[in-house]
């Protein structure tokens, strides 16, 4: 009975050979699955003296042909691939964005430059009023591609949020159809089943996983796969962990265990680590370079133009923009100084220069404060704020006012010391050319009359004694011919009249009144609202009365100077613009993503490259070569018969023994 048991043992091989030959030419072209092949081993044998006598054959497994360390490191290459991708598809789309908002006929970059030729164009002619509308259409233009640019970067954000969070779902269910398989194959594992199906199916899963989120596994008894992700253990033996997109403190997008809201951004590898890192820092930073861009426009561009008027003169009443507070050390852009403004009695020309002390001391630390101030110090002027924070300053009948730096036409009374029998009138004019605000005194130098005594002469000094200029008014000045005084842009004129040696006078020049920054902050007299790109706007008094651009600084209001300063600041680089202009600034970001496009774009092709091979060593090892497993069928199919021949034999001999007894 041993000869037939040896034969049934080769047809129960055979057959269960011929079960996985055929199983793996059904599943050739099945993804994830593992070629199988049959171990087989000698039966267990007999011994009959000194002779061993087999007993046949027995199938000691089906085992999945697989590389676990290849199997690992293509499941981490696809991480990689997965979090390139996306990171490099969605840089592709911001790339064309700002490509069509940077190209020479069109876009940002073209409207930024646009915007600056119209204030080069109005120089010619600042009381145009085809000009004024053209910049103001300019400026409305420049705005309105600024805020396209932000709506749609912060359009892109929530979108990246709603894919991060639809991702996660795919990834929960994932998981769970691991642990699930980890379940099934480990109680068909511990009864010496076969879960060969189920762990390719349960790998297959790991690796759509690693494509969505980097992974890490670790093999355990019974065919079980733990699956960890950014230290979250996502899958242990049959448990499964749930993830959750959320916000960390520091408003970035983040991963947590579900219900836990301890978010990680410490995530490397798949769709999931692309969607957080383009959230997190890619397009963080774009948008924010774009809202430091767009802020500093609309900064350095209202801090020259809160100076100045337009061809619709100084201002019976201002109403600044909302604030979300009065408290000034909240302001972003409001520092200790002061702010000056002129009033100006519309009936005889005179005019009144009163500085507002701006954070000097706690009665001047909120608007509120401020308002009082300027209604208890400032004649024939009065401000308010309201509910919703907005300054309101509004002069008296008969009065207007500005924050023009112009000089006062003569010296105030408290800086004149004439001790002659004839004291000349003094006359100023001009715009001061300097940095800062500064004191001039002119001291005389000579004793007799204007016009007349040879060595009498004006010596110039600022405030810290530097000499300025020294100035003839003793014979070949005629009076009251204007002096312009050397590098500052202020002019003097001086009538008939004697002047003692050692008389003086003295004038305030300005560079800039709102040292404190309180009108560009607070929305007084601005050209453009705003503090970020998809909230940049022209203000509407502007925009409703063009002739309100301030194109002049002088106290005649007709000057192009302020449209002039404005222009200027094209060329200048900034400090909040990492010592960059404007235009370069912007051509940055550009070339920013651009490159950071072409980095990870290259970095992507390696690792395709990289993942292909690897595939083809996978494929190589566990995949299923239709002509190999034809010549296995074929080797057992010769077994098949050449054991029927065996039992056949055995079937003979046993007749003849039969017979012969």
């Amino acid at each position: 009975m041993a000869d037939y048991n040896i034969g049934l043992s080769g047809l129960g091989a055979i057959q269960k050979a011929f079960d996985v030959i055929g199983n793996n030419i059904a599943n050739a072209a099945t993804d994830g699955y593992h070629r199988q092949r049959v171990e087989l081993s000698p039966a267990y044998f007999t011994q009959h003296g000194s002779v061993l006598i087999g007993g046949g054959v027995e199938v000691t497994d089906i085992r999945r042909v697989i590389d676990n360390l290849l199997e690992q490191e293509i499941y981490r290459q696809q991480s990689q691939l997965g979090q390139l991708a996306q990171e490099t598809n969605t840089l592709r789309t911001i790339e064309n964005a700002f490509g069509d908002f940077s190209t020479e006929d069109g876009g940002l970059n073209a409207a930024i430059d646009k915007f600056f030729t119209s204030l080069q164009d109005i120089q010619a002619g600042s009381s145009d009023t085809i000009m004024q509308n053209q910049l103001v259409s300019d400026a409305n233009i420049m705005a309105s591609q600024f805020r396209s640019l932000g709506e749609y970067i912060t359009a892109l954000e929530s979108q990246l949020r709603l894919e991060a969070d639809n991702t996660a779902e795919t990834i929960n269910t994932l998981v769970n159809q691991v642990a699930e398989f980890n379940s099934k194959i480990e109680s068909v594992v511990m009864v010496d089943g076969n879960a060969n199906a189920m762990q390719d199916q349960r790998d297959h899963a790991i690796s759509q996983l690693s494509e969505l989120i980097g992974v890490q596994t670790i093999n355990r008894e019974n065919g079980v796969v733990d699956v960890t992700a950014g230290g979250i253990p996502l899958v242990v033996g049959a448990s499964a962990s749930s993830i959750e997109i959320g916000i960390t403190s520091k408003a970035e997008l983040g991963i947590a265990v579900k219900g836990s809201s301890s978010y990680s951004t410490d995530i490397q590898g798949g769709k999931l680590a692309g969607l957080l890192s383009l959230k997190n820092e890619i397009l963080s930073g774009i948008h924010n370079d774009l809202d430091t861009l767009a802020a500093t426009i609309v900064q350095k561009i209202n801090q020259s133009h809160v100076q100045g008027v337009g061809t619709a003169g100084a201002f019976t009443e201002l109403t600044g923009w909302t604030n979300a507070t009065e408290e000034l050390a909240d302001f972003e852009n409001i520092t200790a100084g002061y702010t000056y403004i002129r009033v100006i009695d519309t009936s005889n020309g005179s005019v009144v220069r009163t500085a507002i002390p701006v954070m000097q001391g706690a009665s001047s630390d909120t608007l509120s404060e401020i308002a009082d101030y300027i209604t208890n110090n400032v004649s024939h002027v009065t401000a308010t704020v309201n509910s919703s924070n907005q300054l309101t300053i509004t002069a008296a009948s008969g009065y207007e006012y500005d924050f023009l730096p112009a000089p006062l036409s003569e010296p105030k009374t408290a800086d004149i010391n004439f001790n002659g029998t004839n004291d000349p009138d003094v006359g100023i004019s001009g715009i001061y050319t300097g940095s800062a605000n500064d004191k001039l005194t002119f001291t005389v130098s000579g004793t007799g009359e204007i016009g007349v005594d040879n060595d009498l002469h004006l010596i110039v000094r600022d405030s810290a004694m530097n000499l300025i200029d020294t100035i003839n008014i003793g014979q070949g000045y005629a009076a009251p011919s204007t002096i312009t005084v050397k590098g500052t842009g202020i002019k003097i004129e001086l009538s008939t009249g004697d002047l003692v040696h050692g008389d003086s006078f003295s004038i305030d020049v300005f560079a800039n009144t709102d040292t404190s920054g309180l009108l560009a902050a607070t929305g007084i007299n601005t050209l453009f609202s705003g503090n970020s790109a998809i909230n940049m706007n022209v203000c509407n008094d502007i925009m409703d009365n063009p002739a309100r651009v301030a194109t002049s600084l002088g106290a005649d209001m007709n000057d192009n100077a302020n449209v002039e300063k404005m222009f200027n600041l094209r060329e200048e680089a900034f400090t909040e613009l990492e010592g960059m202009t404007f235009g370069d600034y912007y051509r940055q970001i550009v070339a920013d993503i651009g490159q950071d496009l072409s980095v990870k774009q290259l970095s992507k092709d390696n690792i395709e490259v990289l993942v292909l091979n690897l595939n083809n060593q996978q494929s190589e090892i566990s995949g299923v070569d239709i002509n190999e497993e034809s010549a296995n069928l074929l080797i057992y199919q010769q077994m098949f018969q050449a054991m029927a021949k065996y039992m056949s034999t055995i079937s003979t001999m046993l007749d003849s023994v039969m017979e012969i007894l």
